[in-house]
């Protein structure tokens, strides 16, 4: 089986573009499901056995090296994890755009046309400031 051409490439990452404008709405992290003893010596929750009172929800995340949560609503439970299935599906596609941009990238010659950003600047040849 012979590597796709440029044109097959660029058609797969216009696909992948595409299916990325279809994602949606989407969050990271995680959702748990969390049960506690309320810590009153009469209560039913000090039973053994008795999981504790709950469920509660949390919706957990690591933002900037930090754990990050908030307790969920019960009727905000199915949406967020929704939100988070398109996340995965979000980093699914952006991964594998990542892939057929470094094919296209490897069979593109060199000085043939790109499709760089027009503002990036030319490269020195390693001055730095002055004139």
């Amino acid at each position: 089986m012979s590597a796709p051409s440029p044109d097959e490439l660029e058609a797969q990452r216009a696909e992948l573009y595409a299916a990325l404008a279809e994602v949606g709405d989407f969050r990271r992290g995680s959702v748990s499901e969390n049960y506690r003893r309320c810590g009153k010596p009469n209560c039913a929750c000090t039973r053994p056995g008795h999981p504790g009172h709950g469920p509660r929800y949390l919706w957990t995340r690591t933002v900037g090296g930090k754990s990050r949560g908030r307790q969920l609503a019960g009727a905000e439970v199915d949406k967020v994890r929704r939100e988070l299935d398109r996340y995965a599906e979000f980093v699914t596609i952006t991964d594998r755009l990542v892939e057929v941009n470094e094919k296209i990238c490897e069979v593109r010659p060199a000085g043939g046309s790109t499709v760089d950003a027009p503002d990036t600047p030319p490269v020195s040849d390693g001055e730095k400031g002055g004139c």
